[in-house]
């Protein structure tokens, strides 16, 4: 069951668009024992029809916005590719982030998109700019969705420097962490009661 904010999302219209299409008759919302509106995703799937069923698109990422132009060419690459594989290209979804970051907008609608059953095929250029790790995992999931996911393997689109970069993340999250915990145990020392209270626990455990 889908609340109306979270199905108009899903059709990309307003909650007031429901409220009308609710009233004219055009798409009836369910009502639970509270009388509030709600709708289902078999409702969902009458309306978007077999038309988005089985669409093909291309994923480009890129890790910074001084990237934009290595965006461009990645996706006219990738158009390339799909054009000589006689692929009919239905969207093309673009990121500027890490692929260590797992809340890229565009990249998170694929996976929503795939659950709903309406993509067939991802057309990506290498698997890190799908996603840095855990790549493998992801074929499986998309797979399980009835989705195909072709991997060109082109090496010039995905740049050694990025990789560098997102390993660069890593270490500065964890020696963050560090220098938190460091501050943490300075903190402890300069607190005799608190000092205290922990070598208890220590003691205990």
């Amino acid at each position: 069951m889908y609340k109306p904010q979270e199905f108009a999302d899903m059709l990309g219209v307003s909650v007031k668009t429901l409220q009308r299409w609710d009233n004219e008759g055009k798409l009836i919302a369910k009502r639970n024992p509270k009388n509030r509106r709600y709708y289902t995703h078999k409702q969902y799937s009458d309306y978007v029809g077999e038309s988005n069923k089985g669409r093909t698109i291309i994923y480009a990422r890129v890790s910074s916005s001084g990237q934009k132009d290595d965006l461009t060419n990645q996706v006219e690459f990738l158009k390339q590719f799909a054009n000589a594989k006689g692929l009919i290209v239905d969207e093309i979804f673009t990121d500027i982030g890490s692929g260590l970051n797992y809340n890229r907008k565009k990249w998170n609608k694929i996976l929503q998109d795939a659950m709903r059953g309406n993509i067939s095929t991802v057309v990506i250029a290498h698997k890190d700019r799908f996603i840095r790790f855990g790549c493998e995992w992801f074929e499986n999931f998309l797979e399980s969705n009835g989705v195909k996911i072709i991997i060109v393997k082109n090496e010039k689109l995905s740049p050694q420097e990025e990789l560098v970069q997102d390993l660069t993340s890593i270490i500065h999250v964890f020696s963050c962490r560090i220098y938190g915990l460091r501050k943490y145990k300075k903190k402890i020392k300069e607190d005799d009661e608190l000092a205290e209270s922990v070598q208890d626990r220590t003691k205990a455990e």
